[in-house]
């Protein structure tokens, strides 16, 4: 067996062997890659080949932070793990790229389903559990296979009462894909940073990421709308058969006018016009812990119905003895998120 990491340069061949894998992230798409370019972070696009045949991949980013710099494969990599020849090449050569741009640690959040086999890989390869994640660790997935009223009827019926109710109140659903009106999304995400105290993304930000997606039609706003006035928006990411729902912002100005169980309605069906079988509704909180900061947002996903997808936890191999002055800061920070 002769295993080589090459970089790959063609955006066909890249998607179309992501895709190939279940499950998969835009994450971990070409686009991806691209808004990396935007903020001019260094990245690799590697690919894994057994003597010619293409085996895996991984999508790696220099991330340089005040607690440190690491390189960070984001829900990935996407290999065949089955035969661990292939990770173990791929981490001896992200070392090397650790190495050559002094980083003290490698990290990796990978879209393993979660299981004690999987982290033995893992622990095997000399990876222990990161002090923080960075990405979804547990996703809930809505199959959106079936029609309409299946699945109104799979809901929670509170969440099917909510949804008429935000109807009959006369709430308005706009659906854009014009970059401009990121700026309005922007004005209730700060609303919503302010109410729920989390580290936001930056208006400039939040602009290329949706810009990266546009290109390939791949990405679309949603506002929910109460006497002209927005309530309720979201930013919603499409990547081959998935829609995943990966910015959302709410203001409570009208608390009885449940326009965010509408908004979600109506993502769910514009995914199925578009052709999508899932709809990932992204992170959610641990069952076993109660006082999360997402068990609120929690309780709202779940109840469209759906099912829990548990991904290996965020793994690091340490690099360098900087590794640790990292690892304290991200401990701390964890606590104090109440994660």
């Amino acid at each position: 067996m002769s295993i080589k990491i090459n970089l790959i340069d063609n955006k066909e061949v890249w998607d179309d062997f992501v895709l190939k894998f279940n499950p998969h992230s835009f994450l971990h798409s070409w686009a991806w890659g691209e808004l990396q370019m935007q903020f001019n972070n260094k990245f690799w696009r590697l690919g894994v080949y057994d003597e010619e045949t293409l085996v895996g991949m991984a999508l790696i980013i220099k991330s340089k932070a005040r607690r440190g710099t690491f390189i960070f494969c984001p829900h990935g990599p996407i290999i065949d793990w089955a035969n661990l020849n292939y990770f173990e090449a791929l981490t001896a050569y992200l070392k090397k790229i650790a190495i050559e741009e002094h980083a003290s640690f490698i990290r990796i959040s990978a879209l393993q389903i979660d299981s004690e086999e999987s982290r033995q890989i893992f622990t095997n390869n000399g990876f222990k559990l990161a002090p923080l994640h960075l990405q979804s660790e547990i996703d809930w997935i809505l199959d959106i296979q079936k029609n309409e009223d299946e699945l109104l009827f799979g809901m929670r019926k509170t969440t099917r009462y909510m949804i008429r109710k935000a109807e009959k109140e006369g709430v308005e659903i706009e659906v854009s894909a014009d970059i401009s009106k990121v700026k309005d999304f922007n004005k209730i995400y700060q609303a919503t940073v302010s109410r729920q105290h989390f580290v936001p993304y930056s208006l400039s930000y939040l602009q290329k990421e949706f810009e990266a997606y546009l290109k390939s039609n791949d990405a679309l706003l949603f506002f929910a709308k109460y006497k002209g006035e927005i309530l309720s928006s979201a930013i919603i990411i499409f990547y081959g058969k998935e829609a995943f729902y990966h910015h959302g912002a709410s203001i409570q100005k009208y608390p009885k006018i449940p326009a965010s169980y509408l908004l979600q309605w109506s993502v769910i069906k514009k995914a199925k016009k578009r052709g999508c079988e899932f709809y990932n509704f992204w992170g959610i909180a641990p069952e076993n812990k109660k006082n999360h900061p997402w068990v609120g947002l929690t309780i709202f996903k779940k109840g469209f119905g759906g099912f829990e997808e548990a991904y290996v936890p965020a793994q690091d191999l340490v690099v360098s003895g900087k590794y640790w002055f990292t690892y304290i800061i991200e401990s701390v920070r964890r606590i104090k998120r109440g994660f």
